[in-house]
């Protein structure tokens, strides 16, 4: 029974890691844009996005990454057999990339607390699609495991990774068209 719990306890830490994954990116975009505006309207947004940013990333994304991680290890420790199927190297393997794109947070994360700008609001756009894609990934690879033809995964996830790009830059165009601050 406790395998149940642990795995409970695992998904629901998952689901709030990529909740603060999803939304920290979101706020280095506020962050970047606030930079165009009046030095005053700047200075109070930036404040407030650097508190919303600190809380976001330390009380919530952070505990959240290590439990689903602790969990995780927890569940294979439990049920070693895991190992021993190769849909699990390959979900470890996208754990892997989540990890190196949280690291990836952090770095920014760092730069934009002592007022480094060194991303367009474009490329931080383009990131936040890739966390996207690792959830999609280890969602269907957990789910479907060994039944899926991996010709057709791998042609599949480069065909949304595609989409979403397209998406970002049709998204870029229609702000520049159109002010969506009124």
């Amino acid at each position: 029974m406790s395998y149940y719990y642990l795995k409970s306890l695992h998904i629901i830490f998952v689901v709030t890691w990529f909740a603060g994954l999803f939304y920290i990116v979101r706020l280095f975009i506020y962050h970047v844009e606030a930079q165009q505006k009046e030095e005053l309207e700047r200075n109070i947004l930036q404040k407030q996005y650097k508190l919303m940013m600190k809380r976001l990333w330390y009380i919530i994304t952070w505990p959240s990454g290590v439990l689903a991680v602790s969990f995780g290890t927890a569940l294979i420790y439990t049920n070693p057999s895991y190992l021993y199927q190769r849909w699990m190297w390959i979900k470890l393997g996208f754990v892997f990339a989540l990890l190196i794109y949280h690291w990836v947070c952090q770095k920014i994360y760092s730069q934009l607390q002592n007022d480094i700008l060194k991303f367009s609001t474009m490329k931080l756009r383009i990131l936040n699609e890739i966390s996207t894609i690792i959830l999609f990934s280890i969602v269907f690879l957990v789910v479907l495991k060994n039944s899926i033809d991996w010709i057709w995964g791998l042609i599949g996830l480069v065909g949304f990774s595609v989409l979403i790009m397209i998406m970002v830059k049709v998204y870029k165009k229609l702000r520049e068209k159109k002010d969506w601050e009124e």
